[in-house]
């Protein structure tokens, strides 16, 4: 007999496969610090926010603080260790100025995260008071980093382009938050509920923004690329005629 366990084993695991994709969206952009040695103007914000996020989710899902949730720890641990991995990228090609910055930021999220941790196991003596606890902060979190790509939204709608807002991203943001919804629906749960849902939300908003402008996108970059064509080929003749007419 198929049961609601199953069904959100089954919806987790989904979860689970989408989030890893979505965590994993930035390794070309990690290649090219890497090849590059540098981290030219990106910024670890996006990073050092998705780092405490998934420390902070892996201590919700523990069996001490929210029984039950294995794939909620399975994926957010691996999450966890992408974003050290990432954040060591910056680390290494970051100039002394920012890497004192990451070093401090990185020691403080690791400090709160083990202070939660051992206050919220020493103190609150049942999981339901640790769920609350913890969830509430882990729901906070996951609202801020589902609200980064908001600046992207306003500037695709100030300059009727999607140029820089991938369209990968904004599918797997849409699918991950559709996906851990209907996850914590299965066997409630409105810590996951709430930021997952209002995830789901704004990665349609940038699915549709995303219809809305895409033939303006193509049409502007066509243009673009045309007008940086026949600048090329004016360049060409001036250099060509100035030649002439040294000879002359």
């Amino acid at each position: 007999m198929f049961s609601k366990d199953d069904a959100r084993t089954i919806v987790g695991v989904i979860g689970n496969i989408i989030a890893l994709i979505l965590f994993l969206s930035p390794v070309p952009t990690f290649y090219r610090i890497w090849k590059k040695k540098s981290v030219e103007q990106y910024s670890p914000v996006p990073y050092l926010a998705t780092f405490i996020n998934c420390g902070l989710w892996v201590l919700y899902g523990l069996p001490l603080v929210h029984p039950h949730s294995t794939l909620v720890v399975t994926i957010n641990g691996t999450g966890f260790v992408i974003e050290i991995v990432y954040l060591s990228l910056f680390l290494i090609f970051s100039d002394k100025k920012k890497r004192l910055r990451l070093v401090v930021i990185v020691v403080a999220e690791c400090v709160f995260m083990a202070v939660l941790a051992l206050l919220v196991l020493t103190l609150a003596h049942t999981t339901k008071l640790r769920s609350v606890v913890v969830g509430s902060i882990c729901m906070v979190g996951n609202i801020m980093m589902y609200a980064a790509p908001l600046s992207v939204m306003k500037m695709v709608i100030t300059t009727k382009s999607v140029e820089y807002m991938p369209f990968f991203l904004s599918l797997f943001s849409f699918l991950n938050g559709i996906s851990w919804t209907a996850y914590a629906l299965i066997r409630f749960d409105i810590f996951i509920v709430a930021p997952n849902g209002m995830g789901s939300l704004l990665g349609l908003a940038q699915l549709l923004l995303y219809a809305t402008f895409y033939r303006s996108t193509k049409r502007m970059m066509a243009e673009r690329k045309a007008q940086g064509e026949i600048g090329l080929s004016e360049k060409i003749d001036t250099h060509k005629n100035g030649h002439v007419n040294n000879h002359v």
